[in-house]
């Protein structure tokens, strides 16, 4: 009876926007039975991706309003859903696997999370292939679009922080997975931001800490700094902030595989580097976070199959040879979350 539970919900969450393939092993099974109880997954199945009171989704449920409020709560506080507290109301919502219930599981992560993690993540990151619309996007590094073009608000990330004053920072749990694993990074630790409710959520969890609007751009900055491709909500209205490198994200790892990673990212622009004004120095090939600069005899070359538009090769070039251009079949983000997730549904057939 525990196990058929967590089939269905299984199939719940693979009809999330963010999915939840079905595996071979059932490796994703034992995943849902370390996050949820069997009663917390028969609740979770009675919730909405938009926030509802508890009332609500315990009379859809059939379960007295009290103790549903009371296992609602208590699955927020673990990290299954999200939770909204405004004015006098608290609301809760069902999250996708990923970006959500993973994230939200800071806490708990251990080594065998992490090993079960690190067997289904590539599932993950494989059943995205082709989707148009996609949860993150990459946004080029502040230092890459400082040259006095015209760039978008939201391809900005300096002013696209600049319009929160609720924000939290939390450790990436990429890093702390793959530091479980005896595979550490060297690179910072806490660097995930959140925004909004999110922040909220993230310093009431005790997964993450409230900070200034000074500290989240410092944190921009060391990521700059440390060659982390910067990856947002795909949303103009966006909650959070991935800083990622590729011997750590599960999203990065899967797309250095892949012969045309740069198809399978949504983003506005793609580096190109001049001929003549490179000295073939290498710096680029250290900062590429996905092998897209070839080497040739006398210059580098950025291969438009691979680049997926971080734009840290940038900055650091010392010939000022690299550039940002746009893509000509760039795609404006969405306006907000509810967009993204209803555009998600609809490209997989579910809304």
């Amino acid at each position: 009876m525990a196990e058929n539970v967590y089939v269905r919900l299984r199939e719940f969450m693979d009809s999330l926007p963010g999915g939840f393939p079905s595996t071979e092993s059932g490796v994703e099974l034992k995943l849902l039975a370390r996050y949820f109880t069997p009663e917390e997954a028969e609740l979770e199945m009675h919730l909405n991706i938009f926030p509802e009171t508890a009332a609500a989704i315990a009379e859809r449920a059939g379960m007295e309003e009290g103790k549903a409020a009371e296992l609602l709560e208590s699955m927020a506080g673990q990290g299954c859903i999200f939770r909204v507290r405004t004015g006098e109301q608290t609301l809760y919502m069902a999250m996708s696997f990923l970006v959500g219930v993973y994230e939200f599981h800071l806490k708990s992560m251990d080594r065998e999370l992490a090993e079960l993690l690190d067997e289904y993540l590539p599932y993950m990151t494989e059943s995205w292939s082709g989707g148009k619309t996609k949860q993150l996007r990459v946004v080029p590094v502040q230092a890459a679009v400082d040259t006095g073009k015209e760039v978008a608000t939201y391809d900005r990330v300096r002013e696209m922080v600049k319009g929160y004053d609720n924000i939290a920072v939390a450790d990436c749990i990429c890093r702390v997975e793959r530091g479980l694993l005896g595979r550490e990074c060297e690179r910072p630790l806490e660097t995930c931001l959140v925004f909004g409710f999110a922040a909220d959520y993230y310093a009431e969890n005790g997964i993450g800490r409230k900070i200034s609007l000074e500290e989240c751009l410092g944190i921009l900055d060391k990521a700059e700094e440390a060659a982390l491709v910067l990856s947002p909500s795909n949303a103009q209205n966006f909650v959070n902030i991935c800083c990622c490198c590729s011997c750590c994200c599960g999203m990065l790892r899967g797309l250095s595989i892949m012969e045309r990673p740069a198809d399978e990212v949504q983003s506005t622009y793609r580096a190109v580097i001049d001929a003549d004004e490179c000295t073939a120095c290498g710096t680029c090939l250290d900062r590429c976070q996905i092998d897209a600069i070839v080497e040739g005899e006398e210059y580098m070359e950025v291969d438009e199959a691979r680049c997926i538009g971080c734009g840290l090769c940038v900055p650091t070039c010392p010939a000022d040879a690299i550039e940002m251009v746009p893509k000509e079949d760039a795609v404006v983000p969405a306006a907000n979350m509810v967009e993204m997730n209803a555009r998600i549904l609809q490209e997989r057939g579910l809304a």
